[in-house]
């Protein structure tokens, strides 16, 4: 029983974790590449500079959600 238990509570924390963890790099994404095309459309000279911190900004952006990815996942293999 108890285990039953242990394992609910492990598939309820890893849904938690990818529902939460992944909406917040989504919006995150999404406001920085809208913001980033916005940018372009105002200046296309300054397009480079916009497009490479942009892409590094996404990438650091992402990292959160694949860290949520890994934690859902040693949730539910590992315990």
């Amino acid at each position: 029983m108890e285990q039953a238990i242990i394992k609910a509570a492990c598939a309820l924390g890893a849904g938690l974790c990818m529902g939460l963890g992944a909406i917040g790099p989504a919006i995150g994404e999404g406001n920085a590449v809208g913001k980033a095309l916005e940018g372009m459309a105002r200046q296309p000279e300054a397009s480079g500079n916009l497009r490479t911190n942009m892409i590094l900004g996404c990438a650091i952006t992402e990292s959160t959600g694949i860290y949520s990815l890994v934690i859902a996942l040693l949730l539910l293999f590992v315990f």
